[in-house]
């Protein structure tokens, strides 16, 4: 398994410079992020890594905003320590508490125990807050949840908690996927399945929620299959892209049979909500 280089960029003022910085990386390549109150923190596998890569990130040369950043490798080794000193607990919607093993049992409906890793989803970044949220005004009981690039695997254990039946969680970076594991296990959560892979694993599957919160372009191009393995009247939660993204999503979605039915929206980042009706 690759070591990681983190990226840590100070920026001012930090909106919108981040979601754009955030954006641009993701875009090139770098996986996971951290938020800050100066800036953001930016991995990825070093044997992925190309410094010409930031010569092509646009707000970096941007005249609208400060950005300096340094960089070092980060060994797997100490990857727990980085997040024990980083990862503080979130409520969602006073029901669903996002916590480290470390900190103190919640009075919440759901507790979610992460130790991210490497992995993207601690409830931090708005895309993952506003999942959770969705997630729970909907119903999951006896439902069978398919969790696309499931990172932390912290969705997929949310619909476990919320009393679905069986969980699918597919992510296809091997840290997520090791990361998944270890906290299915860490909540007990024996319901859930995770797999290493992509969406060429969802042949003849099927579905009554689907949840993908992952970048737009990859969303555009998997959506048919994921339609294809949603029963009708079945839930598709979508995030990881921005209001202005919308249009271009609803479309595809629409095209596929799958009707709009809401979105939440927090610091120009959506989730959205829609129905299979085909």
């Amino acid at each position: 398994m690759s070591n990681y280089i983190a990226y840590h960029f100070t920026i001012k003022p930090l909106k919108p410079a981040t979601e754009i910085l955030i954006a641009e990386l993701g875009a090139a390549g770098f996986e996971s992020f951290v938020e800050s109150e100066t800036g953001v923190t930016a991995y990825i596998q070093e044997g992925d890594f190309d410094e010409t890569m930031l010569e092509d990130i646009f707000v970096l040369s941007s005249n609208e905003f400060e950005i300096i950043y340094t960089s070092e490798k980060i060994e797997q080794v100490n990857w727990n320590a980085e997040w024990e000193r980083n990862f503080d607990p979130i409520v969602v919607n006073r029901k669903c508490t996002v916590r480290a093993p470390f900190h103190d049992i919640p009075n919440t409906e759901f507790d979610i125990i992460i130790e991210p890793k490497m992995s993207f989803g601690t409830g931090h970044h708005e895309t993952t807050h506003m999942m959770l949220a969705l997630m729970m005004e909907q119903s999951f009981e006896n439902d069978h949840v398919l969790d696309m690039g499931c990172g932390t695997g912290v969705l997929a254990i949310l619909a476990s908690k919320m009393k679905a039946k069986s969980i699918d969680a597919i992510d296809i970076d091997e840290w997520c996927y090791e990361n998944t594991v270890e906290n299915i296990g860490r909540n007990n959560c024996p319901n859930i399945k995770a797999f290493l892979g992509d969406a060429s694993l969802l042949d003849n599957q099927s579905y009554q929620r689907v949840i993908a919160n992952i970048n737009r372009n990859i969303l555009l191009v998997d959506l048919p299959k994921y339609t294809q393995v949603l029963d009708k009247d079945g839930l598709l939660f979508l995030s990881g892209f921005y209001h202005d993204d919308i249009p271009e999503v609803r479309k595809k979605c629409e095209s596929l049979g799958l009707e709009f039915v809401k979105n939440l929206e927090k610091n120009e980042w959506v989730a959205c909500l829609f129905i299979n009706k085909t």
